[in-house]
């Protein structure tokens, strides 16, 4: 399909063109004129003669004449229906970059929303562990052969599990007593009461709250980035028991966000002048179909308190975003979708 920003380029360029050719036969028009008057002037002067010299600057005045009219028409005609064409054209393109910035929001929204149910399910997982017989068993009877059946079944969990990094049970002192992959992530004995994902689990109301952390690059889990989970274990497992301690569970972020934002649906040509994010509420890149900036690079963005949109930048960029709309008891962040196209081509100015 042809480029619609090149056919409103080549519109304006075959508008500055016949403008520019219909001054020029103007120039030329004025100038055999002005030699037309002058022969009549020399012939006058010559009397008898210049009688057939006048006769041939008549006819030349009045070619001159006839073709001052043609090219007023022209101008008339011509020059106006281009530049209908042109401001045709150039409202045509504003038509398609809103329809592309509302098309990116929609893309935008489906990617959030695709976080957010595969974050609730998070959510659920954590709550629902938290009530495992062996998990609430390793705090209430603290002996080293819970904490070792503890891990196995954190093990069994995370082999069906595979999104998940690690999980941790932690005491009520924040010391973690058991993980899933203690060959790998020797953490048992850690004292992570400092954490807020530990501190806020711990006090939870019941056994259906839970705590949502941001997304962050943990030293312990050898800066794998994370989505942390978390929820109090508590006696007996009852939704009322006294918290025992806290179940914390690690989200594997990295290669499952990574597959959402890549996994827009693009086509070929749309991927080379696009850009697909998850934006935290702290308007921090989390994740980029390019790989670039995620934990690091601050995004400005623009919503105006919109849940959703799209505006242009001044580069000729368009920025399409949708905001976290939750899912079931998942509320979500305050994470943003967001798409962000520059336009195959801008067309050049009017002359």
């Amino acid at each position: 399909m042809s480029n619609p920003h090149e056919i409103v380029e080549l519109t304006h360029h075959v508008k500055k063109l016949a403008t520019g050719k219909i001054s020029d036969i103007n120039d030329i028009n004025r100038e055999a004129t002005f030699l037309a008057l002058n022969a009549l002037i020399e012939a006058a002067r010559a009397g008898h003669a210049g009688r057939g010299f006048a006769v041939v600057a008549n006819q030349v005045k009045h070619v001159s004449a006839r073709i001052g009219e043609i090219t007023t028409g022209l101008n008339r005609e011509l020059a106006g229906s281009l530049a209908r064409l042109t401001d045709l054209g150039d409202s045509m393109i504003e038509r398609l970059r809103a329809s592309e910035g509302q098309r990116g929001a929609d893309l935008a929204l489906n990617m959030i929303d695709v976080i957010d149910r595969n974050l609730y399910e998070r959510s659920c997982d954590v709550r629902w562990w938290a009530t495992d017989s062996a998990v609430v068993e390793c705090l209430a009877d603290a002996t080293p052969h819970t904490a070792a059946f503890a891990s196995s079944r954190l093990s069994v969990i995370l082999d069906s599990y595979t999104v998940y990094r690690d999980l941790w049970i932690v005491d009520a002192s924040g010391r973690v007593v058991a993980n899933g992959r203690p060959e790998q992530y020797a953490v048992r004995g850690q004292d992570v009461s400092h954490a807020s994902w530990f501190r806020d689990a711990m006090k939870t109301p019941t056994g259906a709250e839970f705590v949502a952390g941001d997304i962050e690059a943990l030293p312990a889990l050898r800066h794998a980035q994370v989505a942390t989970y978390a929820t109090a274990i508590r006696q007996n497992g009852a939704a009322d028991g006294k918290p025992l301690g806290a179940l914390i569970i690690f989200f594997d972020w990295a290669p499952q966000a990574s597959a959402v934002v890549k996994g827009v649906r693009l086509s070929a040509d749309e991927w080379k002048r696009t850009r697909c994010l998850i934006v935290n509420a702290r308007h921090r890149v989390i994740a980029a179909s390019d790989d670039k900036g995620v934990l690091d690079e601050p995004f400005h963005l623009v919503t105006h308190g919109k849940p959703a949109g799209f505006y242009h930048l001044p580069d000729g960029r368009t920025v399409s975003f949708a905001a976290t709309p939750g899912y079931e008891s998942y509320k979500g962040l305050g994470w943003f979708g967001v798409v962000v196209q520059t336009p195959l081509a801008e067309p050049k100015a009017a002359v």
